[in-house]
């Protein structure tokens, strides 16, 4: 089969590679018929993420068909599913508790002692991301052995556009968990940073779930565009100080939550993080926690902070100080996209959540280097890239 693979930095290629095997009874085969490029995808096309190895399948948002399964799997032949990119067990303590990213079980006892020194336990298992998170072929291929086929993927009906239901895989609910771990009350005030696909999805749950106000921040006047179109009111940080816009626009308060939904890479040119970019380039470093940092100061007293944004390593000059003085709240983590999937399903079915706004570029699965490229270095322009195989 034909798929994308991940070679070092900034060295992604179509290559052909074995099909996927039935390996456990729980296991179903998926032949792809839509995936995407992740923001935290780039992490990977940027090298700083530790754990890959030459010729790994990248790619964690995909759906498909069934065309083949194990004894045990509850999928049948035929089926549409889309697929989290989380792979969980079902059965162990954390996804008994919907802690479904944690899960004990995914990530195999060969690729746990990377994660284990990094993180102090081991981690769970992921498609397409790092042999840290389990070395799973991703999704960015013509087909996908999914592990534990019986908890998670979610069934879609025919008629229902790939399109509509594609981010269920990992975007949409990173962006409803991140505004649900704000623990949002009616009025509250809620700062975004990062107009992404994460991030705008964050906007447009914040607003679902009761915000009064929603105020995004970037510097891509395309996507604080989008941001304005959903409702929020927008800040350009290259143009505007970015605490004192906040503190204005609340009342000398401070928001009541922020979300970063930036991550390790985060711009600016403060002398933080200017710092943090020449570590992250010469291999010292590993997170740019500009974004974050920013958050933790601009954030009311007593307020909620979530970080949906991907860090993988070390942050300097972290304000821990004004974590503890100002009494925060801290959440954060990789997705439990099977504790949201159906519920979601529901609200795009029903027309209360809208999934297609800021899909951009539509590409055949040929093109993934130029789609990697392009959404890299354009990102203004491309927002969301959907690969067809």
């Amino acid at each position: 089969m034909r798929a994308l693979t991940w070679h070092g930095k900034h060295d992604v290629r179509m290559d052909t590679v074995p099909d996927p095997q039935i390996v456990n009874p729980c296991d179903a085969i998926i032949e792809v018929t839509s995936t995407a490029i992740c923001g935290s995808d780039l992490h990977l096309y940027d090298a700083v993420i530790p754990g890959l190895q030459g010729g790994d399948i990248l790619g964690h948002e995909f759906m498909g068909r069934v065309v083949e399964t194990g004894p045990k799997s509850t999928l049948k032949k035929g089926q549409r599913v889309v697929v989290p990119f989380t792979i969980s067990c079902g059965s162990c303590f954390f996804c008994k508790a919907t802690l479904f990213s944690a899960c004990d079980n995914a990530n195999p006892v060969e690729t746990q002692e990377a994660s284990e020194l990094l993180y102090g336990h081991a981690v769970g298992g992921l498609f397409g991301y790092s042999h840290m998170t389990g070395g799973y072929p991703g999704g960015q291929a013509e087909y996908v052995r999914v592990p534990y086929s019986d908890v998670g993927p979610i069934v879609v009906p025919d008629g229902v556009p790939d399109e509509d239901v594609l981010f269920l895989s990992d975007i949409l609910p990173t962006g409803w968990m991140a505004a649900e771990n704000c623990d949002i009350m009616p009025g509250d005030s809620v700062a975004v940073w990062g107009c992404g696909p994460v991030g705008l999805f964050a906007v447009q749950s914040a607003l679902l779930m009761g915000a009064g106000r929603v105020i995004a921040i970037d510097h891509h006047p395309n996507r604080l565009a989008l941001a304005r179109g959903l409702g929020a009111d927008v800040i350009d940080y290259t143009q505007t100080h970015v605490l004192e816009a906040l503190m204005e626009m609340t009342g000398g308060m401070g928001p009541d939550a922020v979300i970063d939904a930036v991550g390790m890479e985060s711009h600016g040119m403060a002398p933080d993080n200017l710092l943090d970019t020449a570590k992250q380039k010469v291999g010292i470093g590993a997170d740019r926690a500009h974004a974050l940092r920013m958050a933790l100061m601009a954030v009311r007293k007593g307020g909620r902070v979530s970080i949906p944004g991907v860090y993988g390593g070390m942050a300097d000059k972290f304000p821990l100080g004004a974590l503890m003085e100002k009494g925060l709240q801290v959440r954060s983590g990789q997705t439990h996209v099977q504790r949201y999937g159906s519920r979601l399903l529901d609200m795009i079915m029903e027309g209360k959540i809208d999934t297609t706004f800021l899909i951009s570029h539509r590409l055949s699965l040929e093109e993934a280097p130029r789609g990697y490229r392009n959404f890299a270095d354009n990102q203004n322009e491309w927002t969301k890239v959907v690969l067809t195989p």
